[in-house]
């Protein structure tokens, strides 16, 4: 799975690596290097214009990790469902239509797992995190998904609070350095891709899942980091300083 992952870039890098026409300054986010579910991630996603024309706007957005089901009767679900598994992730009734329609890329410099580490001494098991990252140092760019929650408390659809937008990071076996962490990864997207994984008007399941490839191609570094990463109240740089 993907249960934390580092999004340290700015709004401005990010609509220049992603080729953004449209970002909200209102939804800027501080750089994190602890990322946790229900946080508030960047996505890059495209969307036909609203004006009636066939336009489409790739954005940058804003969106709570965890999603929700258009037909969840409580946002509370996002948090089960912050990954979908590339093996079901078509059939699935949670993330089949997403799938369909509405795919998104989600920025990050790199995801974190942990390894069950025996001490010698004392026998018990405690768990050691892991920073894995593009060995070259790129974005990450995630496999993901958004969907739409209409809250039925807000009767005003112009209303902010009316709409809650989530998102999911698709996951798939683990390999090379990942894989000696932790069974699964996310999924990435290579530059090249990107316009036909965004395209809101490409349906075909089968095609969109063979665009889907391991981050940086397998070219990961893996390394310990501190166990300070495992509480999710703790931020900064220090998180991924090597652990001794």
């Amino acid at each position: 799975m993907c249960g934390r992952y580092a999004s340290t870039r700015s709004p401005q890098d990010l609509t220049s690596l992603f080729h953004v026409t449209d970002w909200r300054p209102d939804e800027t986010l501080a750089p994190s290097w602890n990322v946790a579910p229900t946080d508030q991630v960047y996505a890059v996603l495209q969307r036909v214009s609203r004006d009636g024309s066939d336009e489409v706007r790739r954005e940058l957005r804003a969106l709570r990790w965890g999603l929700v089901p258009s037909w969840a009767k409580d946002p509370k679900a996002g948090s089960r469902m912050i990954n979908a598994r590339v093996e079901t992730v078509h059939e699935k009734p949670a993330y089949r239509r997403a799938f369909a329609e509405r795919r998104c890329l989600l920025p990050a410099d790199g995801f974190y797992e942990w390894e069950p580490v025996k001490d010698e001494k004392s026998g018990k098991t405690r768990k050691q995190p892991y920073f894995i990252h593009p060995a070259d140092g790129q974005v990450m760019a995630m496999a993901g998904l958004y969907e739409y929650w209409r809250n039925p408390d807000v009767t005003n659809n112009d209303d902010p609070d009316a709409w809650l937008i989530t998102c999911t990071i698709i996951t798939t076996e683990a390999t090379d350095e990942a894989g000696r962490v932790h069974p699964r990864m996310p999924l990435a997207l290579t530059p090249g891709h990107y316009d036909a994984w965004l395209d809101p008007h490409h349906h075909d399941t089968e095609d969109l899942r063979a665009l889907l490839t391991r981050p940086a191609d397998g070219n990961l570094n893996a390394r310990p980091v501190s166990t300070a990463v495992n509480n999710v109240r703790n931020n900064g740089p220090q998180l991924l300083d090597t652990a001794t």
